[in-house]
């Protein structure tokens, strides 16, 4: 069985100086996240890439299952940057916002930025963010930004009933396959170029793009944060990429850490 992705034709198109130079593919792995720290461990550069075909026990924030069958995209990269460890959200905003612009510009798609590592088509998610660090005293020694992407995907056939009515797939949303390579060569492009950006001029011209793509603000949302659930108009998202919700007490929180809904559906 042919690999769905071909590593070599994305490496000979791939206009980056770091991110892709080296990368590392399987046809099966538990995480790529595990995966690209296990790398990152034994001294892989910057910009490094662990890509398979299937992750065994994907996972997204706080634990969660993120089911990775084939037909999906499935990386991670490494980076190095100088930032303390509480500025490392700001890599989740950023890879976010590289899918949200890559499926706009490759795909025609209205993709969309949510709160707080999500991207929507639709009002329904297509990827999810998941970033891990190593730290050293209060020195970052590497971020591993995990990017998947339900790319071919029979949503019906291959993804769990209760994911069925809030997730879907490109090759939902189009009609149509998309080529992986093109893919995953548009958005690494993006990436370097976004994170080259964000190491010179820092974190506000990202976070300034990221909201203008974030439907969210600006509506009714219900925030779930462990056992609390907040209700209130979400009114913005600040410089440390706290999410600002003017409670319906009329006093304003930022909230860190939570799980986003709109209360108002789409029309």
């Amino acid at each position: 069985m042919p690999a769905t992705i071909k590593v070599d034709k994305v490496q000979e198109s791939l206009k980056t100086k770091l991110f892709g130079k080296y990368i590392f593919f399987s046809r099966e792995v538990s995480s790529t996240n595990d995966w690209a720290k296990e790398l990152a461990e034994l001294g892989a550069p910057e910009g490094t890439v662990a890509i398979a075909e299937t992750q065994t026990s994907g996972r997204g924030r706080l634990g969660r299952r993120w089911h990775s069958p084939k037909g999906g995209l499935w990386l991670s990269i490494i980076l190095k940057p100088n930032l303390k460890p509480s500025e490392t959200v700001k890599l989740v905003f950023l890879a976010s916002l590289a899918v949200a612009e890559t499926l706009r510009e490759l795909c025609g798609l209205k993709a969309e930025t949510k709160w707080p590592n999500d991207v929507l088509v639709d009002g329904r998610k297509v990827c999810g963010i998941l970033s891990e660090m190593k730290t050293v005293g209060e020195k970052v020694d590497y971020v591993v930004v995990g990017v998947g992407v339900n790319v071919n995907i029979n949503v019906e056939k291959e993804l769990p009933p209760e994911l069925r009515e809030t997730a879907t797939s490109l090759k939902a949303m189009l009609g149509k396959e998309i080529s992986m390579e093109n893919l995953f060569k548009g958005l690494l492009e993006k990436m370097e170029s976004l994170y080259q950006s964000f190491l010179m001029e820092g974190f506000n011209p990202i976070l300034v793009k990221w909201k203008s793509y974030a439907s969210f603000l600006g509506c009714e949302v219900e925030v779930l944060q462990g056992n609390e659930r907040l209700e209130g108009l979400a009114l913005d998202v600040d410089g440390d990429g706290a999410l600002v919700l003017k409670l319906k007490d009329g006093t304003v929180r930022r909230v860190f850490v939570g799980d986003l809904s709109v209360k108002i559906k789409r029309i």
